[in-house]
Formats: structure tokens, C-alpha cells, sequence
């Protein structure tokens, strides 16, 4: 199939991931060309030259419009109109079988859009009142939708899905997550570097945990990382920087717990899976899909409870690492995942 994968353009499609949903496109695209699909990437101009990309924007807009000054601006909103509603065009005339449209902007779900280039749309967000009704009157023969978890598809229609909306969990290739065996007794916390990631309850239950404890990913809120995490750095508590895929699969196998703490309701949780693979029982707020993800290859303890987490981090170390790793392959297969995108395909072409 000739297939369209219209990514987000706030970060380039490149590692080191800015998180998951650039790892989910960028392995979409990677995934999809090796089945021997042909595949071009409407995305951040300055995103992974191995791909054939067809710029939405030359650059990602994080260079442009920081995120945290210009939300919801006037600048930032007709930057963003105009070179989704441009590429949408070229997509309705370029002859591609069908779209996975990952870009979380309103033009692509246009039932006038999808009419014309069947559409599977992927949301990796909380419903949120920008893009809520749009998604919610975007259903249709030629359109399919899909979310993360369970607790995603009742947050985006809590009376009932519909039967064009489905749960796809990301998948993983656990190959590029080699399995450890063994920890050597620390914690690891990775994502984005901002508030409602958690990073500094992190901190905070590894110290009243006594666990040594490493945090990875890109500081995406420099405020908030200078006051709540950089003054409690220290010999038992480093951070580690933002890593390519096979250097974090490194450090994450050495560890012998994850540290998953969402403070908001997490569709899904990829670092989470992803330090799974490398064998890492997990200690968990219960959050958003926190238990549906982690199921019994960790600990999960209710939310904000820092106390609970710190007990958890022992409890879940003693959970044998192959459990991690068996859920892994039941539920979240790279393979299982592409499967399920291209019978997708095969729907709303079929319509």
C-alpha cells in the first residue's frame, strides 16, 4: 500500500524522542517500510532524513513557537492552520491509499477529508476541548479511530464508543530493548522533564525508599526542573540526560526497577513497556492506564501517595523480571501492532 503518516510537528520524528508520540510515528514508518509498504512522512522538516518526507513545517515548531509561551496563541494556532491544511491537500492528490494520521489537528478528521483518503487517526492525548468535538463528530465508514487503552476509549466517549473507535496499544520491538536478567539493585525514571510527568515524586519516593535513582528524558519545563528536581540531585539521585534508544535501553537494563508517576491520566505509559522489555518490574501511581499496562509485572499504589511508592519500589524489585518481559510479548508486540494497523487499513479501504 502507498500510506501517508501525518505526524505531530511540535518535535522532529528522530531520536532521541522528544517522547512517545514521536517513538510511536517513528517506528510506525519504520515498521510499515519493512513490511514492504511504501511510505512517505508528512511531518517536521527537519525530522530523520532516512525517511521520504514531505514537510508539513521546515522545522518543528518547538524551535519556532515555544509550546509554553504560545499555546493557544494567535501565531502559533494560523502557523500550525496553514501548514496542516497545505498538506492535507497534497495528501487528498497524491494517490495514497490510505492515511495514519497521527497529528492531533483537526483538518485531517474532516469528514470531507476522509471521504476522499480513508483515514485511521491515532490518539495519544486525554480528550482535551480543542480537538474533543472534532474527534467526536469525525467517525465514518472511510475513518476509523484509535486509542491506547480502555481507560482512554471511555475518556474520549464516556456514553459509549463508537463501532468505528477501538483500543490499539503501541507496540514495541523488544529486540530493540534487549532483556537483563539481573539489576543491580537502583531505580530509573524516564519522559519528559515537566510537571505532570512526575519526575519529582520520583525523587522523592526513591529517597524515603533508600533506592539510588536515575532520571532520563528531555527537560521540557527548565523551571520546573531547576526548582523541583536539579536541587535534590546528588550521589543517590542523577540525572542522566536524554538518551538515543540503545543508550537508554542500556541504562534501563542495568536497573532493577521503573518508576512510572503520572500526575495526569496517561493514555498508556510506552516508557513504561519499553522498560518492561528490558526486564523491569514496575512501581507505579495509578493513573490513567498505569494498571491496565503495567498488570502483574508490577506494583501500582494509589496516585500522589509517595509513601506507597516508595513501598512499592522494594516490592516490585522482588517480582521476577521475565514476568516483565512475557507481558511484553502477550500485549505489546511490535509485530502485533503493525498487524492490527494494516487490518485497519484493509477496513476503511474496504468501505
Amino acid at each position: 500500500m502507498r500510506i501517508a503518516v501525518l505526524g505531530h510537528v511540535r518535535w522532529p520524528i528522530a531520536e532521541p524522542f522528544a517522547g512517545g508520540m514521536e517513538a510511536h510515528c517513528w517506528h510506525l514508518v519504520v515498521g510499515l517500510a519493512a513490511r514492504g509498504h511504501d511510505v512517505t512522512l508528512f511531518a517536521a522538516g527537519d525530522s530523520d532524513p532516512r525517511f521520504r518526507i514531505d514537510p508539513v513545517v521546515a522545522e518543528h515548531y518547538e524551535a519556532t513557537f515555544p509550546w509554553a509561551e504560545h499555546r493557544g496563541q494567535p501565531p502559533l494556532i494560523a502557523h500550525l492552520d496553514g501548514a496542516y491544511a497545505a498538506a492535507c491537500d497534497r495528501i487528498a492528490t497524491g494517490g495514497f491509499d490510505v492515511v495514519h494520521n497521527n497529528s492531533l489537528h483537526r483538518f485531517p478528521l474532516e469528514r470531507r477529508r476522509t471521504d476522499v483518503a480513508p483515514t485511521v487517526t491515532s490518539l495519544h492525548v486525554p480528550p482535551y476541548d480543542a480537538l474533543r468535538w472534532f474527534v467526536q463528530a469525525s467517525p465514518a465508514p472511510r475513518h476509523r479511530l484509535t486509542v491506547t487503552s480502555d481507560r482512554q476509549l471511555a475518556a474520549w466517549w464516556p456514553d459509549g464508543a463508537p463501532a468505528e473507535a477501538s483500543v490499539l496499544y503501541n507496540g514495541i520491538d523488544p529486540a530493540r530493548w534487549p532483556f537483563v536478567a539481573h539489576g543491580d539493585g537502583t531505580a530509573v525514571w524516564c519522559g519528559r522533564i515537566t510537571p505532570n510527568k512526575g519526575a519529582h515524586l520520583a525523587v522523592a519516593a526513591a529517597q524515603q525508599a533508600g533506592v539510588p535513582l536515575t532520571l532520563y528524558g528531555v527537560v521540557e519545563d527548565p523551571n520546573y526542573f531547576a526548582g523541583a528536581v536539579a536541587p535534590r540531585l546528588g550521589p543517590d539521585i542523577r540525572y542522566g540526560g536524554h538518551l538515543a534508544a540503545a543508550n537508554l535501553a542500556a541504562a534501563l537494563g542495568r536497573a532493577s526497577v521503573f518508576v512510572f508517576t503520572p500526575c495526569g491520566d496517561e493514555p498508556f505509559g510506552l516508557v513504561a513497556v519499553e522498560a518492561m522489555a528490558c526486564g523491569l518490574p514496575v512501581a507505579a501511581f495509578d493513573r490513567g492506564a498505569a494498571r491496565e499496562i503495567v498488570g502483574d509485572a508490577g506494583v501500582v499504589v494509589p496516585a500522589d501517595d509517595v509513601a506507597a511508592l516508595a513501598d512499592a519500589m522494594h516490592a516490585a524489585a522482588a517480582i521476577p523480571r521475565t514476568a516483565a518481559l512475557a507481558r511484553v510479548r502477550d500485549h505489546f508486540s511490535h509485530d502485533r501492532w503493525l498487524s492490527r494497523c494494516e487490518a485497519l487499513y484493509k477496513a476503511v479501504r474496504r468501505a
